[in-house]
């Protein structure tokens, strides 16, 4: 840096300098006039500022009672006091002069404002003073402010100090340069995409000696926080950032890395109560801009950065100091270039998580769809495990709007606000259904309700659902989420409307079920009548129904008397639940006695009522079943099994136990069926047990199946008591075995046969 004795010199940008003469220079009011007019007066502030930073003297700007309004960093270093520190002392207690008594009365006492150069002692923080030669002069503005210029007489400490500078500033660019290239090395081939974001942030706080960073991501309609360095409380910071509002606004604008510093509130504001803005001042042009008060940074100081990717702004990083302190112009330059750096690193990675994020809202929206369509309840009552899940994966509060139809008004109770009334029906709320019978509508589409939710105090954003009637009530819900955070998306409305589809659906499939299932047991109740008594034979018959989670089944038993001493009867499943199964099980129980009565043996029945079926049903519906004609006078059971469990028979003497294993197929599949009978010669005291595949098939909780083993050795143990409560007994082995949780309907029926010849 050149400079003779009589002048202060001016560091350049190409490393030369200028002389300050120590003459003061006549400043004529329109030759100053005319070269703000050339720099252009917006840029004055931002002329200083530059000028400021790059000059190697000391530089005070002061007021008329002499205190300091701004301080560079040499005047920092010179003084061993901070900027901020200096920033608002008077002048007169850090310069003086031994020789002369300080007076009140004078503007500056120590130092003439001409502009002409003065040597004075300048106290240290350290202890003891230096001298330093000064000018000060006003500055040619409105009101009374000054520039004062200064540096140390001591030429060799003047160079010491330069030196130390030199030397922290290539200790500060080695550190910029070493935490710049482990952001490059930490990003390359990153596949976890939100410690890569966390690392970086990490990185950029280190590097900058920076008190924390945060990362905004784009989003449909704004920037939303989705990461933080460890040291900043997530809950102080913005979470969300609106386009076309603030910061956002702010730097997209600039195009480049921004200097901000946070300016603490006017007694104006204050006064008023909250605070729904800020002010931020740019400390390289020197204005003030505002934001919006739930976007205040949790920094004094930030350099707030843009992230472009093919000509948009992709994402925002700020990186910010807890204290008010001034940034440097290389720091913002060094983000601007890391920034672009990052840019292809972050577009990856913010597509991949907006696809996992997709996909995760695809998979919670299957998993809330076998959830309420495997439930055989209507859901129309407890909503409560898929509004838990809803609520978790979408930051939102279900809150449920009772409708009143009378006066055509809807009632919400807030959380932490109490009930709000909304001056309009359900239906004019909802100003759009769709076809499945709901309608997901964003709340800013119907002014009553904003209206009503402005009133009770509450800003929350969000939709209302409505799933239209469900068991007679009309369901809907607020879904809401802060203010502060992300507007609900399109991918979640989408998301929204799929759920309630499903639970719409799901309810109305439940009302149906309802319906069908006290049809069925209607038709059942007929079919499982007492059976007929008929001399010289015992019969029982037992049905039980399977757990409430499952539907009414097929199943159907009869016992028929016939002329000559006869009996038919007669033991079947019919597939599949319900109305359909339950009327079919009707019709064939109605043609089996009808065929019965023809005289017709047991495989020309089944034959006829193969036929039948395949004619009757529109469904595909098939049976099993055992038919047996009992002739007491001739002591004989002719049966044909289609497709149905062996029966049991109990031999009275010799005591044994086999199955009627003559098989044939099942009913209602083919056309081309063949059916055989089977003969068994009886004795008094035999029993028969005739029983549905609902016994064989129980399972316990672990899903082992009763089986017919399981069967055979519990009607051994049981077939020694009474044989009056012999089913009874059974059916409470089989409720032990599976506690007491049937997948199937059960049916059995035993026969003892008392008289014969």
């Amino acid at each position: 840096m050149a400079s003779d004795d009589s002048g202060l010199s001016v560091a350049t940008n190409n490393g030369a300098s200028s002389s300050l003469s120590t003459t003061r220079a006549t400043h004529p009011a329109q030759a100053a006039l005319s070269r703000v007019e050339r720099v252009g007066a917006a840029a004055v502030p931002g002329v200083l500022a530059t000028l400021m930073e790059l000059t190697s003297d000391a530089v005070l700007t002061l007021d008329a009672n002499g205190t300091i309004l701004t301080a560079n960093a040499q005047a920092a270093l010179l003084t061993e006091l901070s900027q901020d520190e200096l920033a608002g002392a008077n002048v007169a207690d850090i310069l003086f002069d031994p020789s002369r008594p300080h007076d009140a009365a004078g503007l500056i006492p120590l130092l003439p404002a001409d502009g002409s150069l003065a040597e004075i002692s300048c106290r240290l923080a350290s202890g003891g003073a230096t001298m330093v030669a000064a000018r000060c002069d006003r500055a040619s503005a409105p009101g009374e402010t000054y520039v004062l210029v200064m540096r140390p007489v001591d030429r060799m400490l003047a160079a010491e100090r330069e030196h130390d500078r030199l030397l922290d500033e290539l200790s500060l660019a080695n550190r910029r340069l070493s935490g710049t290239l482990r952001i490059i090395l930490d990003t390359i081939d990153a596949n976890d995409f939100e410690t890569l974001f966390r690392d970086v942030l990490e990185q950029m706080t280190d590097t900058l000696d920076a008190h924390g960073a945060l990362l905004f991501i784009a989003e449909a309609s704004g920037y939303r926080l989705s990461a933080t360095t460890s040291l900043i409380d997530a809950a102080r910071a913005p979470q969300f950032m609106a386009y076309g509002e603030g910061l956002e606004t702010l730097v997209t604008r600039a195009g480049h890395a921004l200097r901000l510093r946070l300016l603490p509130p006017s007694e104006r504001s204050l006064r008023a109560g909250a605070l729904t803005t800020r002010d931020l001042l740019d400390e390289e042009s020197g204005a003030r801009c505002r934001i919006p008060a739930r976007q205040v940074p949790p920094f004094a100081s930030l350099i707030c950065v843009p992230v472009w990717f093919g000509g948009h702004v992709i994402a925002i990083i700020e990186v910010g100091w807890a204290e008010a302190r001034p940034s440097r112009r290389d720091d913002a330059r060094l983000l601007d270039s890391v920034s672009q750096y990052l840019s292809i690193e972050f577009a990856a990675a913010i597509s991949s998580m907006r696809a996992e994020r997709a996909q995760r809202l695809d998979d919670l929206a299957q998993r809330l769809h076998d959830i309420v369509e495997n439930d055989p309840r209507p859901p129309e009552g407890d909503l409560t495990p898929l509004t838990d899940a809803l609520c978790k994966e979408l930051d939102v509060t279900l809150v449920p709007l009772i409708c009143k139809s009378f006066n055509d008004t809807c009632v919400a109770d807030l959380p932490g606000l109490g009930e709000v009334t909304i001056l309009a029906g359900i239906d004019e709320l909802v100003s759009a259904r769709a076809d499945a019978g709901i309608a997901v509508v964003p709340i800013e589409r119907s002014r009553a309700l904003v209206e009503a939710l402005e009133v009770s105090g509450c800003d929350d954003t969000g939709v209302l659902l409505d799933l239209g009637e469900l068991g007679g009530e009309r369901r809907s819900f607020l879904v809401l989420r802060d203010a502060g955070a992300e507007p609900i998306d399109s991918d979640e409305l989408d998301f929204l409307r799929r759920v309630a589809i499903d639970v719409r659906q799901a309810a109305e499939a439940g009302e149906r079920r309802i319906k069908d299932t006290r049809i069925s047991q209607a038709l059942q109740s007929g079919m499982r009548n007492e059976l007929q008594h008929i001399e010289g034979i015992t019969a029982h018959g037992l049905y039980s129904s399977a757990t409430e989670a499952a539907l009414v089944g097929g199943d159907f038993y009869d016992l028929i008397r016939l002329p000559n001493r006869r009996a038919c009867v007669i033991l079947g499943d019919v597939s599949g639940k319900g109305v359909e199964a339950a009327s079919v099980s009707a019709a064939v129980k109605t043609a089996l006695g009808a065929y019965a009565w023809e005289g017709q043996p047991p495989a020309r029945m089944i034959r006829l009522l193969n036929n039948f079926l395949l004619g009757f049903s529109r469904l595909e519906t098939f049976a099993t079943m055992f038919v047996g004609i009992v002739d007491l006078q001739r002591a004989t059971l002719t049966y044909c099994s289609a497709g149905h469990p062996p029966a049991i028979f109990l031999r009275a003497e010799p005591r044994e136990m086999f199955t009627l294993d003559e098989q044939s197929g099942v009913v209602g599949a083919f056309r081309a069926m063949s059916y055989h009978d089977g003969h068994v010669r009886l004795r008094v005291g035999d029993r028969l047990l005739l029983y549905t595949d609902g016994v064989t098939e129980a399972r316990d909780p672990h899903g082992a199946f009763f089986g017919e083993q399981g069967l055979r050795d519990a009607v051994m143990e049981e077939a020694g008591g009474s044989d009056e409560g012999l089913l009874d007994r059974l059916l409470a082995r089989i409720d032990s075995f599976t506690r007491r949780s049937l997948d199937d309907d059960v049916a059995m029926v035993t026969l003892r046969f008392d008289e014969l010849g």
